[in-house]
């Protein structure tokens, strides 16, 4: 059923929280995360799947938002940046990336932890080369990497999402 505007309502678990919002048929996720639900930590690069600047977790799932429809995710748990963060206190993984300087201009860095998350999930102490294939979608233009997989591969970001703080 579509509202007078051709519209088609979606439901969600986002971070944690039920969420709904109407979207037309051909509206991007990540147009819908942004303009509707006003979760701009998602940012919008390629908008062609290409940069994961726009990474997302869609039932535990990295998932590229600029590339899923707005009417997909309906009935899925989605997971974004702005979900990671408890009582103003960062996840350990965030907490990880600010201590090992990986990143500098932020633009990248949504896509990036969530996509380290989801490794840490199925992975909880992968090597530097696990770490390194599982970000090589996303595109970072000025750290060079490295301090990133130090965040990835960090023991207290590795030991804290195993225990469920993630």
């Amino acid at each position: 059923m579509t509202d007078q505007e051709g519209q088609l309502p979606v439901r969600v678990t986002l971070n944690g929280q039920p969420a709904s919002f109407l979207a037309a048929p051909r509206t991007s996720l990540s147009d819908a995360l942004r303009d509707k639900l006003r979760l701009t930590g998602l940012k919008q690069g390629c908008e062609i799947g290409v940069c994961g600047s726009c990474t997302i977790l869609v039932d535990d799932k990295p998932i590229r938002a600029c590339l899923m429809l707005a009417v997909q995710a309906d009935g899925k748990r989605i997971e974004t940046i702005e979900g990671l963060a408890t009582n103003g206190e960062l996840h350990p993984l965030q907490a990880s990336f600010q201590r090992h300087h990986g990143l500098q201009c932020g633009f990248c860095t949504s896509g990036m932890v969530l996509t380290a998350l989801a490794l840490l999930r199925d992975n909880p102490a992968p090597s530097r080369d696990e770490a390194r294939e599982a970000i090589s979608g996303n595109l970072c233009r000025c750290t060079g990497y490295e301090t990133i997989i130090d965040a990835i591969v960090d023991p207290d970001a590795m030991r804290a999402t195993q225990v469920g703080h993630g």
